[in-house]
């Protein structure tokens, strides 16, 4: 079924061009080697599920959608120990007036209370931002939940970014929106996010390898082909589709070796990117085509992580068979 709702409608698009690098397609569950050099014969230290831009809306069965994900990853065989949320947990409060964006996050935690059970850590997505497009949200920028107050509150957490440790590994969780003053958005670490990054990859001198979760991928391959960025003449990726500021983010990286892997969504593509000793994974979405069925290639799945004792780690994209609503 043809997707109906295309992320060139939705988004105006400014330039960046990037390195080619390594594109993986998702017609189908598919799996990534061991990263970083190891891996064969260690122990693993977790397993997670990395769930993806959801955009959970009363419509189109999206959460029996998110239900059957959850389900799904939940009941693996050898289950996660973890949910990473990589962000647009629902389908869009940029625009949205108050209401509309209650009734979904409504959505949103009813079915994470009903139907998962494991520990979650939230990433903030471009779509969980309320009301950055006052014309079409109706806010003035004065209301108490504007901006990413309203998605903190649901995740339950005070800080837009921030990390912490698990089982041998340290997590980063990055916050890729900024504003571009008007109504839509960019991709970029503001200065005092970036001066924390530094900061937090210091402190830890190289104690524990890291995972880094971000919505917009920092970099990627995926990002060349949503949307018809060659057809000005040349190649044209936006810099909402990738970090704009992906290369003070590779140069901080390269003085860091332990940094093992960036996870991200927002693209609704599947691919891998190895570059300068990190690998950059972008997993496709729990609601593919915004729930109107497959977007290009890209069918309803979520990542699977495991991570091991040596600091390698494996990565798997699993689709959970979801059946679109036919109109």
């Amino acid at each position: 079924m043809p997707n109906r709702m295309t992320r060139r409608r939705l988004l105006a698009s400014a330039g960046l061009t990037t390195a080619a690098a390594t594109l993986i397609g998702c017609q189908g569950t598919w799996s990534s080697a061991k990263g970083q050099s190891g891996g064969t014969g260690a122990r693993r230290s977790l397993r997670l599920a990395h769930l993806t831009d959801v955009h959970v809306q009363p419509e189109k069965r999206a959460p029996e959608g998110l239900a059957a994900c959850l389900r799904h990853a939940q009941g693996l065989a050898d289950p996660p120990q973890l949910i990473l949320n990589g962000g647009d947990c629902i389908l869009d409060c940029f625009t949205t007036d108050a209401e509309r964006a209650r009734t979904q996050w409504e959505v949103w935690q009813r079915v994470l209370a009903a139907e998962c059970h494991l520990p979650v850590i939230h990433c903030l997505g471009n779509h969980d931002i309320w009301g950055w497009d006052k014309a079409s949200a109706r806010t003035t920028g004065d209301e108490e939940r504007f901006g990413k107050r309203w998605a903190l509150e649901e995740f339950g957490v005070e800080r837009h970014y921030r990390s912490f440790d698990r089982d041998g590994w340290h997590f980063i969780v990055l916050d890729s929106t900024s504003s571009d003053g008007g109504n839509y958005y960019f991709a970029r670490l503001d200065d005092e996010q970036f001066a924390w990054l530094e900061e937090d990859l210091a402190r830890l001198a190289g104690a524990r390898p890291v995972v880094v979760l971000s919505h917009i991928p920092i970099l990627s391959a995926a990002s060349f082909f949503d949307g018809e960025n060659e057809k000005p003449g040349d190649w044209v990726v936006p810099r909402a589709w990738m970090h704009i500021d992906a290369r003070r983010i590779k140069d901080l990286f390269l003085k860091h070796p332990n940094v093992r892997l960036c996870l991200s969504g927002h693209l609704h593509l599947v691919d891998r990117v190895e570059y300068c000793g990190v690998t950059y994974i972008c997993d496709g979405a729990v609601c593919a085509g915004w729930w109107d069925g497959p977007y290009q290639e890209c069918w309803p799945g979520y990542g699977v992580v495991d991570l091991y004792e040596d600091g390698s780690f494996s990565h798997e994209y699993v689709q959970f068979g979801w059946e679109f609503e036919q109109s």
